[in-house]
């Protein structure tokens, strides 16, 4: 019989928790380590939406990337949001575990296949991990074929899930590309490292105004590169869960299911120009 504890073992050997930066929280947060599982759901986001699907799939276990309690809580009382979570994880007998930004890291998490999703190869780690070079955040590789900012657009907004969000990007549309850095989930803080890197076009979501515009002033002082593409927040941190799910058939024998529910907090837009 798989335990609680032994799905923890598997994910903390394929995501290790070393690798997690060091603000972040990961790991079980709710559930009885000794628990039988059966079956796990994957997801982004550990939101009501998705322990719904996890009782109508009868899951054991969610598996989700971002975790549930990530800065300080005073209280998990029932008609809070997070509370509302844990006493229905605990009502419904479910145990929540989380891979954050060791899975950013680790090699076929998030950046891995956001990259493999796009058609990049011969990838790198953006950031090396201090210990490991093969690892860490972000990845910086090539396309197979060179081909425009435009294709490569379209590409992206084919790959990824849809949301209300889609894809934006700053650039010359008719520009060639061909190395591309991505990061899933916030990147642009990253920006300076894409500039070393001399990537042609940076994927990730969450760029800020400032810090994009900032970006585009000084890449306009050269050649315009890179190029910047911001998509949903949780569109570029999914593909990744699919991969995870037949480590974990394979590793333990269970069940899994992926969740496809759009969990972007975005429902609609609006007033868009461009095309």
């Amino acid at each position: 019989m798989t335990q609680v504890s032994d799905v923890i073992a598997a994910l903390d050997e394929r995501y290790p928790p070393r690798l997690a930066e060091d603000w972040d929280r990961n790991g079980l947060v709710v559930g009885r380590p000794d628990a039988a599982v059966e079956r796990i759901l994957l997801a982004v986001d550990p939101v009501m939406a998705v322990v719904d699907e996890a009782v109508d799939q009868d899951c054991d276990l969610i598996f989700t990337h971002h975790p549930l309690l990530l800065r300080g809580v005073h209280t998990v009382r029932a008609d809070s949001s997070k509370g509302a979570v844990v006493h229905e994880l605990i009502e419904r007998g479910i145990a929540l575990f989380n891979a954050h930004t060791n899975a950013d890291a680790a090699a076929g998490g998030v950046a891995d296949a956001l990259a493999a999703d796009l058609g990049v190869v011969d990838t790198v780690p953006l950031v090396p991990d201090s210990v490991d070079p093969s690892l860490g955040i972000g990845r910086v590789g090539r396309l197979a074929q060179p081909m425009t900012l435009h294709q490569f657009v379209e590409r992206a907004a084919d790959a990824l899930p849809p949301t209300a969000h889609g894809v934006r990007v700053a650039g010359d549309l008719t520009g060639r590309i061909e190395t591309v850095a991505v990061l899933g989930g916030s990147g642009d803080s990253f920006l300076e490292a894409v500039r070393a890197a001399h990537a042609d076009v940076y994927v990730t979501a969450d760029l800020r105004h400032h810090p994009a515009s900032d970006a585009r002033e000084q890449a306009l002082l050269g050649d315009g590169r890179p190029y910047l593409v911001d998509v949903a927040h949780s569109a570029s941190e999914w593909s990744w869960l699919r991969g995870a799910a037949r480590y974990l058939e394979e590793a333990l024998g269970v069940s899994t299911h992926v969740s496809t529910l759009t969990t972007d907090p975005w429902t609609a837009r609006f007033g868009a120009t461009g095309s």
